[in-house]
């Protein structure tokens, strides 16, 4: 007879898997996406009528990371069911983020009430900088109230308005 703690803690260590991923995923986009790695992540930034990008090397990169922990499972169980976690994050990323919010799907559908609206919001105005530097809400499955996002972006603008750029051609502006 298999025992709760046989499903607790797998279940645990998907969901927590998940949780991580969100984090993991908001301060990689801020820090390396909009950072050194701007390189890739510059093509989503960009207006362009391409089915893909080169910044879906990203999900190539976490993928990768999945399947790797799906193979160490092998050895060490756990492992597999933080793959699965993994995996389910990329799952979300890939409804909410390219089919919801970027329209990525053959259908369109723009969400008028609830979470997914705010999840919607949120992104759209990551999007309202033109560049890396201003930017606001950089994670995918969890959104700030709407609002504060508002304020954050306003902030962000009054910041770089009064900072002197050495290159006119950084300086980052609002949609």
């Amino acid at each position: 007879m298999e025992t709760v703690l046989s499903y607790l803690v797998p279940i645990l260590l998907i969901v927590g898997s998940v949780v991580f991923m969100e984090w993991f995923a908001t301060w990689s986009h801020k820090h390396i996406m909009h950072g050194w790695g701007w390189g890739w992540h510059k093509s989503h930034h960009e207006p362009h009528d391409d089915a893909l990008e080169k910044n879906d090397l990203y999900a190539l990169v976490f993928a990768g990371v999945a399947i790797l922990l799906f193979l160490a499972g092998e050895w060490w169980r756990p492992l597999t069911w933080i793959g699965l976690g993994v995996t389910i994050y990329g799952f979300l990323y890939f409804v909410l983020h390219d089919g919801l919010v970027h329209q990525r799907w053959p259908f369109k559908y723009i969400p008028r009430k609830g979470y997914l609206k705010r999840v919607y919001q949120a992104h759209r105005m990551h999007h309202a900088v033109k560049g890396k530097e201003g930017c606001v809400s950089f994670g995918f499955v969890y959104a700030q109230p709407v609002d504060k996002l508002v304020k954050q972006l306003q902030t962000n603008r009054k910041t770089i308005d009064e900072t002197v750029l050495d290159n006119e051609d950084e300086r980052p502006v609002l949609h």
